[in-house]
């Protein structure tokens, strides 16, 4: 109520009926429709939102892997009555004025839909890659909040955002949104990383969007990258030639291999490859030996996503000499998603890349087929030299 009240009054009074989402309503009008600008999901499967005229709800139906629950947020806008019937910690006014984001994923939506200056609070600043984000940083204008299962409960609540942006595991011992909610915070959960396709992940911006009111620009953003991710998937549909390939590495006696229905093997379907675990119906990654892989994978034409670490071809040697068994080995076919890595190890591949799909099939297509789109000017990947 404190935040409704303050932000009220910070706007002018002489308006009788306010549709401007921006800003609190003066004097409510039960018929008027405060949302006339709405998003329709249409890729990701684990976000829903349902209209009212003066509130949103907004469900998130798979937030982790086996989830029993789902979570749901009631966004009323500034100015108007609370709907009844609803657990008040899952009430938010929009628009939010204050985000802290506990994932650096979340960082390129508020760079996407021109709120960065919301930003108040994040992990960790040193991860942090979107260049709007890290200016902000850089001004002092960004608390270090800490990570998932050691968040700075102290200073969260002095800095008082309006809304914190975090993810779930299922594990209650590191996941931090109960004891955000008991704090009395508002948290909304994103799980695009549950999402199995690359337009799937790319399509929670809509769900950040929705905080802000700025469902119309999320709407128009969307559409522009889903229209260019189809437009160059378009470009691989015809070749005959579909080369084999293989991706992860050996962690620890364990190789964490994407089954044939999760994001990764979508992406590499979409450029054009014969991905050699296409058909395990898994959308989660499955746990294989060394020796597995080798049998399968060694005359695989192409090796992409191992180790974030592994930056030349002595580094991959180095890790494990069994490497050099495989034929993408011999033959020089070696792409690593880490060309955009900051000085602390901060990858944005898994920050702007989630969020840019359709550069990301870009890169996949350049380097698969060539012949197609010039292997050149790559830009979250890089050849292993």
């Amino acid at each position: 109520m404190a935040t409704l009240i303050i932000a009220c009054h910070s706007t002018a009074i002489n308006i009788s009926t306010n549709t401007n989402n921006n800003s609190c309503i003066q004097v409510y009008d039960k018929n008027t429709d405060y949302f006339p600008n709405k998003v329709k999901i249409t890729h990701a499967t684990g976000l829903a939102v349902e209209y009212h005229k003066h509130y949103k709800i907004v469900t998130i139906k798979n937030p982790w892997q086996n989830a029993k629950t789902g979570f749901q947020y009631i966004l009323v806008q500034c100015g108007t009555p609370t709907p009844q019937g609803f657990n008040q910690t899952q009430v938010i006014t929009v628009p939010v004025n204050s985000i802290v984001s506990l994932s650096t994923t979340h960082l390129p939506h508020l760079a996407k839909l021109g709120v960065v200056d919301k930003l108040i609070g994040v992990s960790n600043s040193k991860q942090v890659n979107t260049p709007d984000v890290v200016e902000r940083i850089k001004a002092g204008k960004v608390s270090q909040i800490g990570n998932n299962d050691s968040v700075d409960i102290e200073k969260l609540l002095e800095l008082n955002p309006d809304l914190v942006t975090t993810y779930g595991t299922g594990n209650s011992q590191t996941d931090s949104y109960a004891k955000l909610t008991e704090a009395g915070l508002k948290v909304g959960i994103n799980a695009e990383y549950m999402e199995d396709t690359p337009l799937g992940r790319s399509e929670w911006l809509k769900f950040t969007a929705l905080f802000f009111n700025k469902d119309k620009e999320a709407e128009k953003i969307f559409s522009e990258i889903a229209n260019k991710y189809q437009q160059i998937a378009q470009k691989s549909k015809f070749i005959k030639n579909h080369p084999t390939v293989f991706v992860g590495f050996n962690f620890k006696g364990t190789w964490y291999m994407p089954g044939g229905k999760s994001y990764v093997a979508k992406y590499l379907a979409d450029a054009g490859a014969n991905y050699l675990w296409s058909n395990e119906k898994s959308s989660g990654s499955l746990p294989l030996s060394f020796e597995v892989v080798l049998e399968r994978a060694a005359n695989a034409d192409y090796w992409l996503n191992f180790s974030q670490s592994w930056n030349n071809f002595k580094d991959l040697v180095a890790e494990d000499n069994r490497y050099t068994d495989f034929n993408a080995v011999k033959i020089g076919n070696l792409y690593n998603n880490n060309a955009r890595v900051n000085e602390s190890g901060g990858n944005d591949y898994w920050e702007g890349g989630i969020n840019n799909p359709d550069i990301v099939l870009s890169d996949l297509i350049k380097i698969l087929h060539p012949e197609i789109l010039h292997n050149n000017n790559l830009f979250y990947y890089h050849k292993l030299l």
